[in-house]
């Protein structure tokens, strides 16, 4: 969700910026459909999350991690699990509550239905523009 929001947000702001998302968890998978509960939330903002995106298990795809410029994550686990797969080099690792200023997670709403994932819209977008709106555009 959050990476249909940020390309959505790029995209009608004409900048040409490259956002990818992935999983690290050890249900991360491959080649995995989105969430149909993932499209419904972000399709009552008015944000398409395409039916042909597949879900990318960063552990099999390390380069994502390697050509990235800022990585956010959802929780703090998520983020320490990434530091313990790969080594960062000053890369910029952020839960997504922590780019906007702020400290905790945000749940992670697999498993949770609609309601879930309409909950964790909510924040992420929040969080994503109390970030964004730190810097002109």
């Amino acid at each position: 969700m959050a990476e249909g929001f940020l390309k959505n947000f790029f995209l009608n702001q004409g900048i040409d910026v490259i956002v990818k998302s992935g999983g690290i968890s050890s249900n991360a998978r491959d080649g995995m459909l989105i969430s149909m509960d993932a499209r419904l939330a972000m399709k009552e903002i008015g944000i398409v999350l395409s039916q042909k995106d597949l879900s990318t298990d960063i552990k099999k795809h390390p380069e994502l991690i390697l050509e990235a410029d800022l990585i956010l994550t959802l929780t703090k686990q998520h983020k320490e699990e990434i530091h313990k797969f790969i080594r960062m080099n000053n890369k910029h690792i952020l839960t997504i509550k922590e780019f906007a200023g702020g400290k905790g997670d945000i749940a992670d709403p697999s498993m949770k239905e609609l309601e879930g994932f309409r909950r964790a819209r909510i924040e992420i977008v929040e969080c994503l523009m109390k970030g964004l709106n730190k810097y002109s555009f």
